[in-house]
């Protein structure tokens, strides 16, 4: 059989798409290997979300394609969003590439291979569920993609324009789906989507969120379902209820707010407020005091003054969020912030990033320092370390075990007590209980 081997670039929504060509690949006779050295052929699925997503896509792409030069692969396949954002261009600039591969077009991934030809197709109707699917995870977490596209048109954001409008997955699809990875060993799942707060909206007129939700709880074998990419304004109190009353539903959002300058806000063309923002982190924790909270935020954005960043600045140091990331604002052309008056000095980007970042670290000693001696639940990644409620898979930090001396080994899957001993930065420390 041929070998393949895979490099999935960004996110996780771009990960599940990999984990769908890997599986029409799978079918098609293509062995998947984790040795370059090894392979006959190399697929990169690509991000471009951000000039350096793009740069390091590139990089890739080069890098590849110099060892076919050298003879040691046979092909080299493009796939992902730099294809929707430059769709034939690409292989006028790379004229080595064998195929490109739009994210429309998964399941033609090897058909594109065997025939040398580039499959890009529109984005069309409802999403539906793949038809073959080969797990690039760790076998006990899972992505499960929900939705795809986006209709928000955010001014810095390319991917209306990449992957199309919002389309989502019928539930019935999405509990089958759900059901084949927990046969497949996952008990833990994360739920993915642009903006998984808007799940069904475009199927069921209006946001299904919480039908969704209570339909994947009735699939006991998974313990943990995570929400990835919730809009605070999308998030419901009927959802909010659900996380709260179930265990298997994690105490923890990732909730991508950008800003918190209302001027700022509604020149991004979010829909969120300050106060909108504020009332939502404090319902969330009315609900669940130990809920963990991740986001990130935008510093430099065209006509950010040095007011509406010492606002972001305050408020990071009072809300006590768990986990923060900051990105210094990318001008990237084909957005309507590009053209927009105003355009922030890299100096001051990188300022203000650095501030918000030492912000975060006083509040992060602060958090810490109130997590020592808390029991908490781990889901083991290796024998030596995992995550517990608090930490995402491939995002946030994570937490060192000590076993319990003469206890039995721990592995991979398992969830185990724990009390936690110390903790610096994102990595904390923990001993396990008997």
């Amino acid at each position: 059989m041929p070998k393949l081997f895979i490099v999935s670039l960004g996110c996780p929504k771009n990960l599940s798409d990999a984990e769908v060509m890997a599986g029409e690949l799978a079918a098609a006779g293509w062995e998947l290997t984790a040795d370059e050295a090894g392979a006959d052929a190399a697929l990169v699925n690509t991000c471009a979300f951000l000039g350096s997503a793009v740069k390091e896509s590139e990089d890739e792409i080069k890098r590849l394609l110099s060892l076919k030069a050298r003879g040691k692969l046979s092909k080299v396949i493009v796939t992902g969003c730099l294809v929707e954002r430059e769709k034939e261009k690409l292989a006028a600039r790379f004229p080595g590439l064998d195929a490109l591969v739009g994210i429309h077009a998964l399941a033609k991934a090897a058909k594109a291979i065997e025939e040398g030809r580039n499959y890009i197709l529109p984005g069309e109707g409802p999403l539906s569920s793949p038809r073959l699917k080969t797990r690039l995870t760790a076998r006990h977490s899972a992505y499960l993609k929900i939705a795809d596209g986006c209709d928000n048109r955010c001014a810095y954001c390319l991917i209306p324009s990449i992957r199309g409008p919002f389309r989502s997955k019928p539930v019935e699809a999405l509990a089958e789906e759900a059901r084949n990875l927990a046969a497949s060993g996952a008990v833990e799942i994360s739920l993915i989507a642009q903006d998984t707060t808007n799940y069904g909206k475009d199927l069921y007129g209006r946001p299904r969120l919480a039908w969704l939700l209570n339909e994947l709880l009735l699939i006991k074998s998974v313990k943990w379902w995570r929400l990835m990419y919730v809009y605070p304004e999308r998030l419901t109190s009927e959802v909010i209820e659900i996380m709260r009353a179930n265990k298997a539903v994690c105490r923890y959002v990732d909730m991508p707010l950008q800003h918190v300058s209302d001027r700022i806000l509604k020149r991004m063309n979010r829909a969120s407020t300050e106060k909108s923002i504020k009332t939502k982190i404090a319902e969330l924790r009315r609900a669940m005091p130990d809920i963990a909270i991740r986001t990130n935020f935008i510093v430099g954005f065209p006509g950010e003054t040095n007011e509406d960043f010492s606002r972001l600045l305050g408020f990071v140091k009072k809300a006590r969020l768990d986990s923060v990331g900051v990105f210094k604002y990318s001008r990237e052309p084909g957005t309507a912030a590009a053209g927009f008056p105003g355009q922030v000095p890299e100096d001051v980007k990188e300022e203000r990033a650095q501030a918000l970042i030492s912000a975060q670290s006083r509040v992060l000693d602060s958090v810490n320092a109130d997590l020592k001696g808390k029991k908490l639940e781990v889901l083991m990644d290796s024998p030596l370390f995992g995550r517990s409620h608090r930490e995402a898979p491939e995002i946030d930090g994570r937490v060192e075990v000590e076993q319990v001396k003469g206890g039995r080994p721990l592995k991979a899957g398992d969830l185990v007590k724990v009390r936690i001993t110390g903790a610096t930065g994102y990595l904390r420390r923990a001993v396990v209980l008997d």
